[in-house]
C-alpha cells in the first residue's frame, strides 16, 4: 500500500525523482497515465494489469470507450535512470500542468503525481469536507 506525500522538482527535460522508500513497491517498470482531477496516475506492473482486467470486464459503452481512449492514450511504461528518476512524456506534462514544484502522493495501490500549485488548491477545496466525507464514506464507523 502506498501512502504518504512527498515534495520533488520536476527538471526542464521532464524528470523527477521518485522517492526511495516507494520504488521497491513500485517495481523496475511501471505506469504512467493520466489521472482525475489533473493529475497523474503511476501503477506498478501488477496493478495495471488489474485495472486493465477490471474495465475490459465493463459493458462496451460510448462512456468505456471514451475514458479509455484518453486513460491509455496517454500510458507508458518507465522505468528509473541511474539517479532513480524517471522521465515524463510531454503530452502528460501539459495534461497535470505540472512546473517545477511537485507533489507525489501514495493512494492505495498506485502514487499520484500534482503539480503543487493544483494539489494545494484540491486540499483547499476538500479539507473543510473532509469530516462530511469519510461519514458519508464509512457511515461514521471510521477511526
Amino acid at each position: 500500500m502506498f501512502m504518504g506525500e512527498y515534495h520533488h522538482n520536476i527538471d526542464e527535460k521532464g524528470r523527477i525523482i521518485i522517492p526511495s522508500k516507494l520504488r521497491d513497491d513500485l517495481g523496475l517498470n511501471f505506469i504512467v497515465t493520466r489521472g482525475l482531477d489533473g493529475c497523474l496516475f503511476i501503477y506498478p506492473k501488477k496493478e495495471w494489469d488489474n485495472v486493465i482486467n477490471k474495465y475490459k470486464q465493463l459493458p462496451d459503452t460510448k462512456e468505456k470507450r471514451h475514458f479509455m481512449r484518453i486513460f491509455l492514450s496517454g500510458a507508458t511504461v518507465c522505468e528509473y535512470d541511474s539517479h532513480g528518476r524517471i522521465n515524463i512524456p510531454k503530452p502528460l506534462i501539459e495534461y497535470a500542468n505540472l512546473k517545477k514544484d511537485c507533489i507525489i502522493i501514495g493512494v492505495d495501490e498506485k502514487l499520484e503525481l500534482w503539480s503543487k500549485d493544483s494539489w494545494e488548491e484540491f486540499i483547499s477545496l476538500n479539507e473543510e469536507n473532509l469530516s462530511d466525507i469519510a461519514d458519508s464514506l464509512f457511515n461514521n464507523n471510521y477511526a
